[in-house]
């Protein structure tokens, strides 16, 4: 088997069939890529780039696809040492390293479906019988009796855990972000108590703050700190992003001054960027992306490092359907992994591409048991679901204003 060609396929889809998330986004891009070969099977891989600036990702397959052109799988961490010595100057870390993490995946995916074995088990097979899941909720939304439904639309899903963004939304006034400490402390208290208590005793909750990725200002140290210890008494799973990833320093000092399990990672890129925030201790559970961190064996490493210093990880994912099932199956193999993300109630670039080996039971995913990561991307899927341009996620700002 040797790989003929590597191609890349944007898409634009609905972003989800969430009623309480369509709120806030109603549309959704994404970029896979697709490894061909000599024989029957197609790899495919999909890098979370796609969802912020999709046009930017063709070309750069298009520079690293001669290094794969007549290769086999046999050593893939030898591809991928290959693509990122070849891009060193500028894809240490950031978005090259992103979209070789696309390629990466697709070469796996393609061993997979070769060997006839999910790809968490050439990983190392699976660590755990199942694991957690939570439905990743995005915004809080207000007022509370739009909150209390959102959480019985997605335990109505069979999830027992859920997370919702800090400040709210709402359909009149649109976004709210407390910035003062004890602005952030009363709002984020009387909002996780409400939660709580609808929720029961049992359920999982998580707060995020999307400080990484905040469509307004950004918390400093003082306040995120106000925050967690306001929550404190909810047993919240976790309390994710409540700062920007400019300040892993920050990161550790709130470590230090909370109960609260402080998470994040999404927006790091390869193992360089992860050392830093490792090394100070910036996260008690850490959030690689198998679709963005820069590759399977890079989240893979990722968390290694975070088991090394006792720490938990829980991955990120809210790319589209190649980009959780990736997710899904580093999940199994890190034995370190305390929690999956899914996106809960998702539209046609989850459903129609997942073949069937995503199962959740009483709030619990079991291991995969399709060849590869258990994705296709066919003809009818690339008709429906045509790109759209100028469709990527962004931070609005003057002379740059996200709309649906």
């Amino acid at each position: 088997m040797l790989i003929t060609d590597v191609r890349t396929t944007l898409l634009t889809g609905p972003s989800t069939n969430d009623p309480f998330l369509r709120e806030a986004r109603k549309r959704r891009s994404a970029a896979f890529i697709e490894i061909f070969t000599d024989g029957p099977h197609i790899g495919i891989g999909e890098t979370y780039a796609g969802y912020f600036c999709p046009e930017a990702v063709p070309a750069i397959v298009e520079f690293f696809k001669p290094i794969l052109i007549g290769q086999t799988v046999d050593d893939i961490p030898e591809l991928w040492r290959r693509m990122y010595h070849c891009g060193n100057f500028w894809c240490r870390v950031g978005l090259g390293a992103s979209v070789i993490n696309g390629v990466e995946a697709a070469l796996w995916d393609l061993k997979g479906k070769l060997l006839g074995q999910p790809v968490h088990a050439l990983l190392g097979g699976s660590q755990h019988p199942r694991l957690p899941c939570y439905a990743t909720g995005g915004p809080a939304n207000y007022p509370k009796d739009r909150l209390a439904q959102k959480i019985d639309h997605y335990f109505s899903l069979g999830f027992r855990g859920i997370k919702v963004a800090t400040g709210s939304r709402s359909s009149d006034k649109g976004w709210f972000t407390p910035m003062t400490p004890a602005a952030a402390a009363d709002f984020e208290a009387d909002k996780v108590a409400f939660m709580r208590k609808h929720a029961g005793p049992d359920a999982w909750l998580m707060l995020d703050g999307h400080m990484g990725n905040s469509p307004g200002e950004t918390w400093t140290v003082e306040i995120a700190i106000a925050a967690a210890k306001a929550v404190e008494p909810f047993n919240l799973f976790f309390f994710e992003e409540p700062l920007h990833y400019t300040d892993p320093w920050g990161y550790a000092e709130l470590c230090r001054a909370t109960t609260v399990p402080i998470a994040g990672g999404e927006c790091l890129t390869a193992s360089y960027e992860w050392k830093v925030f490792a090394e100070q201790d910036s996260f008690d559970i850490a959030q690689p992306d198998a679709s963005f961190t820069g590759g399977i064996g890079e989240c893979m490493n990722v968390a290694r490092m975070m088991a090394a210093r006792g720490r938990k990880i829980a991955t990120h994912a809210w790319g589209a359907g190649a980009s959780l099932m990736q997710n899904i199956h580093v999940g199994f193999a890190a034995a370190n992994t305390c929690m999956l993300e899914v996106p809960p109630d998702y539209a046609g670039l989850h459903s129609e591409m997942i073949d069937g080996g995503l199962v959740i039971k009483d709030g619990y995913v079991l291991p995969p048991d399709r060849p590869g990561f258990g994705v296709v991307l066919t003809d009818a899927i690339k008709r429906r679901y045509p790109f759209q341009p100028g469709s990527g996620e962004f931070n609005s700002v003057p002379g740059k204003i996200l709309r649906d």
